[in-house]
């Protein structure tokens, strides 16, 4: 049963430019231009219109675009929930300017151990990170920490839990990290590991994604059967100021947006575009996260109920459950 008929997330990549190097992602190759705050300021009004409750700010690094506090400030103003993730570099510098305006400010962090993460986020990074959970307390901000799992990492939730997460009552947020694309992030979790994720998922300030670890040891999305419901629940907009249908990952068509992008995503183009979602032949065994998240969000179904409890754990710990209503 669909409780939700209108996208609900908008991701929002202000540019594809990246001062990281991840070895488990690739945008930071891509050339980039900057969005506009005028072309922010038009979609906004527009999505808006189009139902959407939260706008994540993504890239790339989104704190490279020197307008970014202005496009949060004015998300807030418009009623949006905000979310941005950031691997701190630059936090120290707009964290004045972003106060009260991030509902949920994601900082990249992969384990406790300075050296291993500096190498996977092939920068050194790490003490900017400690650094800017410190500006964020004295702000009166409460950053979550995002942590990228994988097998070689798996093994650090502890210390990271311990040593930074509980000591600043921070959330730790356990993201499973995905193939996309030709971007291969290496040995894929196993079900133990999945076993594992789901038991921290239980613990006091962790968040982890039920539906998640249920369609991973289902084999991920079933293109006879698909879960994934990435176009009729996210808006993606590109740099390019572009609607990307189905989805980023895919990408298989791209829309200038030129001031009309309700018009644009309720054409008869878009449209068929999103009745693909899922069912096309790169959607098969897709565990992607930031898509299957809201999917789950608008279907009763098994994935609903198994993200369900953490979702409104989640919520709960960041007072947002109001918003969603």
């Amino acid at each position: 049963m669909r409780l939700v008929h209108h996208p609900i997330l908008c991701n929002y990549y202000v540019t594809y430019r990246c001062n990281a190097k991840c070895g488990f992602c690739d945008i930071w190759e891509r050339p980039s231009p900057y969005v506009t705050y005028e072309q922010v300021e038009q979609n906004l009004k527009s999505l808006k219109k189009l139902g959407v409750k939260v706008i994540d700010f993504t890239g790339g690094e989104p704190l490279l675009h020197r307008d970014i506090d202005r496009f949060v400030h004015l998300a807030k103003e418009l009623g949006f929930i905000t979310t941005l993730t950031t691997n701190t570099l630059l936090y120290p510098k707009y964290a004045e300017k972003l106060k009260g305006n991030v509902d949920m400010l994601h900082f990249s962090l992969d384990t406790a151990d300075q050296a291993k993460h500096d190498e996977m986020r092939g920068v050194a990074c790490y003490d900017h990170v400690m650094q800017s959970i410190q500006i964020a307390q004295s702000l009166d901000e409460r950053p979550d920490i995002l942590m990228t799992v994988f097998e070689e990492n798996i093994g650090d939730i502890e210390t990271l839990y311990q040593q930074v997460c509980l000591p600043n009552n921070l959330v730790l947020i356990l993201n499973p990290a995905f193939d996309y694309n030709e971007v291969e992030t290496g040995q894929q979790l196993s079900p133990k590991s999945l076993d594992i994720l789901k038991k921290w998922g239980k613990k006091k300030n962790i968040y982890i994604n039920g539906g998640f670890l249920k369609l991973r040891k289902e084999g991920g999305n079933q293109t006879t059967n698909p879960i994934c419901k990435a176009a009729s629940t996210t808006i993606v907009i590109s740099p390019e100021n572009e609607l990307i249908l189905p989805c980023y990952h895919l990408g298989q068509q791209s829309f200038p947006i030129e001031g009309k992008l309700e018009e644009i995503y309720q054409s008869q183009e878009a449209q068929k575009l999103i009745a693909l979602e899922g069912r096309l032949p790169e959607c098969q065994g897709c565990t992607i996260n930031c898509y299957m998240q809201p999917s789950f969000a608008v279907n009763v179904n098994k994935y609903f109920w198994s993200a369900l409890p953490s979702t409104l754990k989640y919520n709960r710990m960041k007072g947002t459950w109001k918003a969603l209503l």
